[in-house]
This record gives structure tokens, C-alpha cells and sequence, in this order.
């Protein structure tokens, strides 16, 4: 009788170690059929000449529900696959990791005021209309200040460029219309280092990567670091990029810049798309922003009456809102970089997609604007089945 009871728990356990692994073994492969329409986008990309590689991945309601793994780190000077790990240059993701949410502690502190002239903290910032020119407005892209800084001369260091910006004159009116331009957030930069006392460098590994405990975010990478990071282009001097940043304005200012200069990796951005969307949603998370501060920053602020819907850094929805792909809703939001990244999040249901390419690589002639539509799309669908 003994031998039989056990010989029945056996059973019952072998049973149960089955139908738990066949279960698992199912749902994994529910899941990757479910996506499987997103890594052929991927591969076909990749095989199209968009992109030499790719990271990315999904999340929803608080979980990562797809990673992948595509193609190529890098194709000179030798060929070197893609790993999960690689570290990438954000470029402008910089202004919405890490300006804007620095501007908006030190406007929650009480230290700095959305409708107030720049001026008032810069006060060279003056003269030729720019008198008018509110931080808000350089939150927007509403500022009308040009797109970049001149590079048609061979002007190098952080001062000539601080200088170049707080001269530079206005092409619209402040407040007219929507001018995408990363010298509202070299400004933006200047104004968290005035007001804080500190480079923008430390004040972002103080204030926003060290609280979210982002291992593997950082600028200036050291040369310990370049063999894991996605080399982008070769430079005016025939230098392949990797581990200096692409952008040419930020790499003129010694790599550190409001607009660009931060180099992360999917872990580290998982957890901030995760952690952002949690206190946003007013849960619990180690995100170093208030709940209602979030969802300003992710909510039209433009001008009123104007078209062109621009968070508080955060891209609602204007020309370079393709990431957003064709299902999400149009209360989503998220942002993109020159180099090949993007970040885009659907607050509704705690879901974003992340992508992290090196698309420039090795001649800047990759393009992932359809990617990242198609890639969107195609997850929105995959998420209505969860």
C-alpha cells in the first residue's frame, strides 16, 4: 500500500514537472508567433541594407513580452554580431533621458520656471527677438531658433559653442511654429548647469542615472568600454566613430551636450521606459520625477492653436512621430535618434517599443524610418492579444 501511494505522488509529480514545462514551452512559443511579424521587419531590414544590426524590445502592463537580437554590431573593419549587450550612442534621446527630466527637478525644486524668459538664467540670451524666448518654448521646438549651430567652419571647444548659441538669432518669432532644434537643449543644458552648480555630466549621474541605478548609461564612455559599443561612421578625418559620439556639434563640445552625447544599452533602457511608465501610471518606482510632472512632460505644451503637439521634450505627434506606427494611440508619445535609436511609450497600457540600431554604420547611408513604423504596427497588433 505504501509503495503504491508513492508510486502514485511520483506519477502525480511527473505530471505535474510535464504539464508545467509543456505549458512553458507553449507560451514561449505563443509569444514568438505572436511577434514573429516584427523580427521579419528586423531581418528584412537588415538584409535591405537599413541597418547593419539591431537590439530592441517590448514591453507592456509592466513586463518585457519580446526581446530580439539582429544582425551585425558592426561590418568594418572586421564583421562582429550583434549582442544584447552592446552599448549605443542614444544621440538625441539625450534630450529626453536626460535634459528635459534634469529641467523638470529643478522645476519641481522650485528653481526654475517654465514661462519665464531664458534670459533670465542666461543673460546673454538677449537681443534680436530672443528676449521673448521661454524655457517652455525651448521644451517645444517652439523657441524659432535655428536647427543646429554652424559647422561650416572648423570651430572646436564647449565655449566657442556656448558662445555660437547664446548669439546665435532667431528664424521664426517665438511661439510662431515648430522648429526641431538641438540648440534649444544645448541651452536647456546650460540652464540645469547654471542652476545646479554642476556639469550637466554629474548632475545626470546624481540626480537621474544613479537613482534609477542605470549600470551601463553614461556619456564619455572610457576606451575599456569601445569594443562593446555599436561603432557609428567614419568621421571628416577618416576615423571610424566608437565610443566618441556622432553627433559633430557634441563631439566639437568634448562630447557632452544637452542635446546628445549619452551612450546606454537595452537593459538600462527597459528599466527607465518601465520605470518612467510606473510613475506616470502614479505606481511605485525609483523614477526621480513626480507622477503629475511626467504626465505634463507627456502632454501637449505647445503654443494653443498650433499643430505641431510637442511634450515637454516627449514628441506627440508631428513629422517625426513614425514611430508611433499606425495603432497606437495618439495619446502615446516617445522620441527618436539620428544615430538609429527611439524610444516610443504607450501610457495607457504601460507598453513601449525600444529600438537600438547603429544605422549610420559605416557610411550614414542606413535608414530606419519604416522600420520604426512597420515595427510599431506591427506590435500594437501582438499587444491586443495579451
Amino acid at each position: 500500500m505504501l509503495a503504491s501511494s508513492c508510486q502514485r505522488r511520483n506519477l502525480l509529480l511527473g505530471a505535474t514537472s510535464l504539464f508545467y514545462l509543456t505549458t512553458k514551452k507553449s507560451m514561449a512559443s505563443d509569444t514568438q508567433n505572436r511577434f514573429a511579424q516584427v523580427e521579419q521587419i528586423f531581418q528584412e531590414a537588415i538584409k535591405a541594407g537599413k541597418t547593419p544590426g539591431a537590439v530592441a524590445a517590448i514591453g507592456h502592463k509592466g513586463q518585457v513580452v519580446w526581446k530580439g537580437v539582429f544582425g551585425q554590431r558592426a561590418l568594418v573593419p572586421h564583421p562582429e554580431a550583434m549582442t544584447w549587450d552592446t552599448l549605443f550612442d542614444m544621440a538625441s534621446l539625450t534630450k529626453v533621458l536626460i535634459t528635459a527630466p534634469a529641467i523638470m527637478q529643478l522645476y519641481e525644486h522650485g528653481l526654475a520656471q517654465l514661462d519665464i524668459p531664458v534670459c533670465h538664467y542666461l543673460p546673454a540670451f538677449t537681443g534680436q527677438g530672443k528676449q521673448n524666448i521661454t524655457v517652455r518654448q525651448l521644451l517645444t521646438h517652439y523657441s524659432g531658433l535655428p536647427p543646429d549651430l554652424d559647422l561650416s567652419t572648423p570651430w572646436t571647444g564647449r565655449n566657442t559653442a556656448i558662445q555660437m548659441a547664446l548669439s546665435c538669432a532667431p528664424i521664426h518669432p517665438a511661439g510662431e511654429q515648430f522648429v526641431y532644434s538641438d540648440i534649444n537643449f544645448i541651452l536647456l543644458g546650460l540652464i540645469v548647469e547654471k542652476l545646479s552648480g554642476l556639469t550637466l555630466q554629474d548632475y545626470a549621474t546624481r540626480n537621474i542615472l544613479n537613482p534609477l541605478k542605470l549600470q551601463r548609461t553614461f556619456f564619455t564612455p572610457t576606451p575599456a568600454l569601445y569594443s562593446t559599443i555599436a561603432p557609428t561612421q567614419y568621421d571628416e578625418n577618416n576615423v571610424l566613430l566608437r565610443g566618441v559620439v556622432h553627433d559633430p556639434t557634441t563631439r566639437r563640445m568634448g562630447g557632452v551636450a544637452g542635446h546628445a552625447g549619452l551612450f546606454s544599452c537595452a537593459d538600462d533602457m527597459i528599466h527607465y521606459a518601465t520605470a518612467l511608465l510606473r510613475k506616470r501610471a502614479g505606481h511605485s518606482s525609483d523614477f526621480p520625477l513626480k507622477t503629475e510632472t511626467l504626465i505634463m512632460m507627456s502632454t501637449p505644451q505647445q503654443p494653443a492653436g498650433k499643430v505641431d503637439q510637442r511634450g515637454l521634450g516627449w514628441d506627440i505627434a508631428t513629422h517625426y512621430s513614425t514611430p508611433r506606427g499606425d495603432y497606437f494611440p495618439a495619446a502615446s508619445f516617445g522620441h527618436t535618434g539620428f544615430t538609429g535609436t527611439s524610444l516610443w511609450l504607450v501610457p495607457q497600457t504601460e507598453s513601449f517599443v525600444l529600438i537600438l540600431t547603429n544605422r549610420v554604420h559605416p557610411n550614414g547611408k542606413g535608414n530606419i524610418i519604416a522600420l520604426r513604423h512597420d515595427v510599431a504596427s506591427a506590435a500594437a497588433l501582438a499587444l491586443r492579444q495579451f
